[in-house]
């Protein structure tokens, strides 16, 4: 069972900060392998800039306070 199968939501982090820099909108499916690059290729998708941000960047799970806060806020309009 891979890093990734379970998790309820998955996002890109600062390295430095752990900072949350954007939260993917699928359902991620595949290997742990094949959900890191669907991920990293969908953040470069939203802004091609961001290819410096994804040197310093990596895929982790939202914890149970992000995905709350994200439910929260989901009636008005999707973070």
């Amino acid at each position: 069972m891979g890093k990734f199968e379970s998790a309820e939501k998955l996002g890109l982090r600062d390295k430095e900060t752990n900072k949350l820099l954007a939260v993917y909108p699928y359902k991620a499916e595949g290997t742990d392998a094949e959900i890191n690059k669907t991920i990293r290729d969908w953040y470069y998708q939203q802004n091609c800039a961001a290819e410096d941000q994804l040197l310093t960047a990596y895929v982790d799970s939202l914890t149970e306070l992000e995905i709350k806060s994200r439910k929260k806020f989901k009636g008005g309009g999707d973070l």
